[in-house]
């Protein structure tokens, strides 16, 4: 495998990695939608955003896994991982909260990389900037 394979493959892996965390929780917030509306709202978020919410979960996450408009989705969600980080688990006296925290600004960190990254060659990004 040459090492163009070898990048591509593993951008592809990563892409696939960072955007399935987004499509599940998205997917999940929709079989659960009362209790995530209600857990928003628990805290202080106005429970009309879920399906805001969702949809950038969704989208975000589709959009990094195919390469569309890659840096786009990968910024906006970098922002929403972090905001909800502070929202949602900037509880440190409980352990679990903790690392969602932590899991959170990882994944912000992660999606930044993509954001200054390069166009990956198996993307839809891709395949535009070499068809120009």
């Amino acid at each position: 495998m040459n090492n163009s394979t070898l990048n591509s493959a593993t951008q592809l892996t990563g892409r696939l990695l960072m955007s399935f965390i987004f499509i599940m929780a998205g997917l999940s917030k929709i079989g659960g939608y009362a209790g995530t509306q209600a857990y928003m709202e628990s805290v202080g978020v106005p429970g009309i955003l879920l399906p805001a919410v969702i949809l950038l979960e969704l989208a975000g996450g589709l959009m990094i896994l195919l390469g569309w408009q890659t840096r786009i989705a990968a910024l906006l969600l970098a922002g929403f991982s972090i905001v909800s980080a502070v929202i949602f688990h900037a509880n440190f006296a409980d352990q679990t909260q903790m690392i969602l925290f932590m899991k959170n600004i990882a994944m912000a960190g992660g999606l930044l990389f993509l954001v200054a990254g390069t166009t990956h060659n198996w993307s839809i990004d891709g395949k535009r900037n070499t068809n120009k």
